[in-house]
């Protein structure tokens, strides 16, 4: 049965991104982990909290990223150890997952739904160890859940909605862009709850997708974006990972070069990646509340109340999804009506699409 969970608003939210002061995991298994040699208080005792990114790494400036914010945070509140394994490759997966059941980490988060086949292969070897994974639902053989998977998943749709809103009501030539990573049932939310969104305002909209298959392939995002913006786009919304960080050295150059165009983020506020010399690219961001959730099944676990074989989805309603806090180039008309959308959507009104059929017809219902 699907459970939804209150979001933390206290101190995971004061959690900045605190890459810079820690290295990647070596391959050593005796590595000393991240949190160091600090002793761990009598409340916690020896509990760790550990994650295996996927091929973005963990300074993706998306959701491996903040996945790692959430743990360091947990690590500071409550002086356990964490630690993370980069994944290289997507044959890293496996091996990764299995290192940490060896050390026998309490509980192993999985992050991207990439490791859905891994993670099922991994806990069903090692039904007493705790696992978590980020974006997707993983079922056994027989289709039941896995005991000991926490499945943590968001309504990207409903931010995505948002975002949609606030592209539409400030593109200047009626067009704007998606860029996929790989094409699948999750970029597919991302996708669809963005188009609904511009449709939404404005149906005569123009709306441009396209995959690049890939979530680390900047090169491949700046080639898509220089045709998207070149069609005439003026506002392109990624959810395509690292692939994403060509979109906005595509829309810098431009910019530079006194275009008008707007790249939308993803996963975390994505300003500061916007910014160049003479302004800032980056319209808005959708959120996408991966560290309070990573933190809140951590927390969760040290306390007794493992939530395995679960689903966890985090929306509006939990504050897990939504638009930056950065709107400096959004229109105070755009904020507004974003607010308004929120109290639809929340409220029942609009039953936000997740796959291609919704969305069409969402689109017959407008």
């Amino acid at each position: 049965m699907k459970k939804r969970f209150m979001m933390l608003v206290s101190s995971v939210l004061a959690a900045g991104t605190l890459l810079a002061a820690c290295g990647e995991a070596e391959d050593d298994a005796d590595q000393t982990p991240v949190g160091g040699d600090d002793e761990v208080t009598e409340e916690t005792g020896d509990f760790s909290a550990k994650m295996v990114t996927d091929t973005g790494g963990v300074d993706d400036r998306s959701f491996n990223e903040s996945a790692w914010d959430g743990l360091q945070q947990f690590e500071e509140d409550y002086d356990v150890e964490v630690d993370y394994i980069q994944s290289n490759d997507a044959s890293d997966y496996m091996p990764n997952l299995n290192r940490l059941a060896r050390e026998g980490t309490s509980i192993s988060f999985a992050i991207g739904f990439l490791m859905e086949d891994d993670i099922r292969t991994v806990a069903e070897q090692n039904p007493e160890q705790h696992f978590a994974i980020v974006d997707t639902v993983v079922e056994g053989a027989d289709g039941s859940l896995v005991p000991n998977i926490a499945n943590i998943t968001f309504a990207e749709h409903e931010g995505s909605f948002l975002v949609g809103v606030v592209a539409a009501m400030q593109t200047e030539t009626d067009h704007v862009g998606f860029i996929g990573g790989v094409e699948s049932p999750l970029i597919k939310k991302f996708e669809n709850g963005f188009k609904a969104g511009v449709k939404t305002v404005n149906p005569d909209i123009e709306i441009s997708v396209q995959y690049a298959q890939d979530f680390n392939d900047a090169s491949r995002g700046q080639q898509i974006a220089d045709t998207l913006y070149g069609n005439g786009a003026d506002v392109i919304y990624h959810a395509a990972g690292g692939t994403g960080n060509g979109l906005f050295t595509e829309a810098i150059d431009r910019a530079r070069g006194g275009e008008n165009v707007w790249v939308i983020g993803v996963d975390q506020d994505q300003h500061a990646q916007g910014e160049y010399s003479d302004g800032n690219v980056t319209l808005t961001s959708m959120v996408k509340r991966v560290d309070q959730a990573v933190y809140q099944v951590a927390e969760q676990t040290m306390n007794g109340d493992y939530p395995g074989g679960e689903i966890l989805e985090f929306g509006l309603e939990e504050q897990g999804v939504g638009i930056a806090e950065t709107t400096d180039n959004v229109s105070e008309e755009a904020l507004e009506a974003v607010e308004d959308y929120i109290e639809q959507i929340m409220n029942g009104d609009i039953d936000v699409p997740e796959t291609d059929d919704a969305y069409d017809d969402f689109l017959g219902s407008l």
